[in-house]
């Protein structure tokens, strides 16, 4: 491991094992037949796209989820052989690349729809239809639905989005949308068209088996995190889910510093009494939210150290008055656990007002992910 980070200031931590784990977790969720689509949107929430894709792809995972063709066409070239699904909208003039590299796109309006059918292309191009059951984002309408079965479209897959899946309390928005779902695929079905259905992510998956249909798409929970608190303490004693990252960084510098002494931009903190303070070379640009300033910990040597005054670009300076151990050169941590004590991911949302999802994805990609397997 220290072979692996050498020279770096800074680097993420990625547990295969844990990947595993939490894999065969959702596996265990569905019934044999139903496939499972991992989603590795956004640089794989911000756990590496194409190691945390090549990780899953060894796996034996079915589907892969990506937010465009660009993400799509990165995994290609990697040599990823499993269908990929883009989630998100692709420009026209990419729909000829997505065709020659068998990269399914979905189709959520009218206007992609009509340019789709006045194409054509050297291989066929597989979509996806969105339907919009509740969620208001992507998707044609239920009202659209004789429109588009009158085009005549043959899609490879037929799938929806749930808006409220994540409390397992308040069942009765998700139901309806299950319902209206249902409608869509009964009128396929009416027509001789079997779609590969998918309508259920990590939350749906979980509290809705009604809604596995032919696929789950399982994102969040592949990376050991909860889509939200109400679901992680509703399974709390049947389900456990393994966090698949850490971050850390190292002591860069160590100074003694007096009482009264102003700390970072803008002397917002003023040192309460005499006290060491550590450097540490990471900040806002690596993705450590400036919202942390004054209130965020790291850890070192096993214990939490507070971040003293504003984080900053590229550096943060943290109190280790009381860690008399602290030297320059140790490793600190960031997310994740060092000896007895552990930082999460939701902590730091929490402290920082945003989301998990928020906090991961933003972890700069330039970061070096070290995959320990």
């Amino acid at each position: 491991m220290k072979n692996a980070r050498n020279g770096l200031r800074t680097w993420i931590e990625v547990d295969c094992l844990a990947i595993e784990k939490n894999y065969k977790l959702f596996r265990s969720l569905i019934v044999p037949k139903t496939k499972l689509l991992a989603v590795v949107k956004s640089n794989a929430y911000g756990h590496g796209l194409v190691d945390f894709t090549k990780e899953l792809e060894r796996l034996g995972v079915d589907w892969f989820g990506v937010d465009s063709i660009v993400e799509g066409l990165a995994l290609r070239r990697e040599g990823i052989k499993t269908p990929i699904l883009v989630l998100g909208y692709t420009l026209p003039d990419k729909f000829k690349e997505a065709a020659a590299h068998n990269i399914s796109l979905t189709v959520s309006s009218f206007e992609t729809l009509k340019v789709l059918q006045k194409s054509h292309f050297s291989k066929p191009l597989k979509i996806h239809i969105k339907v919009d059951t509740g969620m208001h984002r992507q998707g044609f309408l239920l009202k659209d639905l004789p429109k588009v079965l009158k085009s005549k479209v043959k899609p490879e897959g037929l799938y929806t989005h749930f808006a409220m899946a994540k409390n397992p309390a308040f069942p009765e928005y998700t139901k309806k949308q299950i319902a209206e779902f249902e409608k869509w695929r009964t009128a396929f079905k009416k027509i001789g068209l079997s779609p590969v259905c998918h309508a259920a992510a990590t939350a749906g998956t979980m509290i809705f088996p009604e809604a596995h249909f032919d696929m789950v798409r399982i994102g969040i929970g592949l990376y050991g995190l909860w889509p939200a608190k109400e679901i992680e303490l509703y399974f709390a004693s049947r389900l456990t889910l393994t966090p698949v990252l850490s971050w850390k960084t190292i002591i860069s510098e160590i100074k003694k510093l007096p009482k009264g002494a102003k700390i970072g931009y803008d002397c917002v903190e003023t040192l309460q009494k005499d006290s060491r303070v550590a450097i540490c070379p990471i900040g806002y640009w690596h993705g450590y939210p400036r919202a942390l300033s004054g209130i965020g910990f790291v850890l070192i040597h096993g214990r939490r150290a507070k971040i003293l005054g504003r984080v900053s670009m590229d550096m943060i300076a943290v109190d280790v008055s009381d860690i008399t151990a602290a030297k320059v050169s140790d490793e600190v941590v960031l997310i994740g656990p060092q000896e007895k004590e552990k930082i999460t991911v939701n902590e730091l949302a929490n402290l920082s007002d945003t989301s998990h999802y928020e906090f991961v994805t933003r972890l700069n990609p330039l970061i070096k992910r070290i995959y320990l397997c």
